[in-house]
């Protein structure tokens, strides 16, 4: 009982540690790097996929010949495809640690089927 409360107590810890260097905005620099890279790679191998197939994916699992790298940034993103794949929505959710605060200018987004009005839609599972 006592090893099982000295896990809970280490774990317990480390959550209050990660939570307070995140909070501190230490990482914020990291994140914005990180959760720059995350969206670029993903928004490339969306339109990718887009161009091979006709229409945006359904999930992001849908995106073939994807490197282990890859699936770091796929895995730190938010995806939503409207219902046609015609259009979708993006975010990163992690950059290095904590949530990035990205401003992306509206000519990276030219010629993409990128579209804000879709954020408050559910992702497909």
């Amino acid at each position: 009982m006592i090893v099982g409360l000295v896990v809970v107590l280490v774990f317990a810890s480390l959550y209050v540690g990660y939570r307070a260097i995140v909070a501190s905005g230490f990482t914020r620099g990291f994140d914005n790097v990180f959760g720059d890279q995350h969206l670029k790679t993903a928004v490339a191998l969306i339109e990718l996929h887009k161009v091979r197939y006709g229409k945006y994916p359904d999930t992001l699992r849908d995106l073939k010949f994807t490197g282990q790298w890859d699936q770091i940034a796929l895995n730190s993103v938010r995806y939503v495809p409207n219902a046609e794949r015609t259009a979708y929505f993006i975010e990163v959710e992690r950059g290095w640690i904590g949530k990035p605060d990205l401003r992306m200018p509206d000519e990276f987004w030219k010629g993409t089927g990128y579209n804000p009005a879709l954020a408050t839609e559910k992702p497909p599972h």
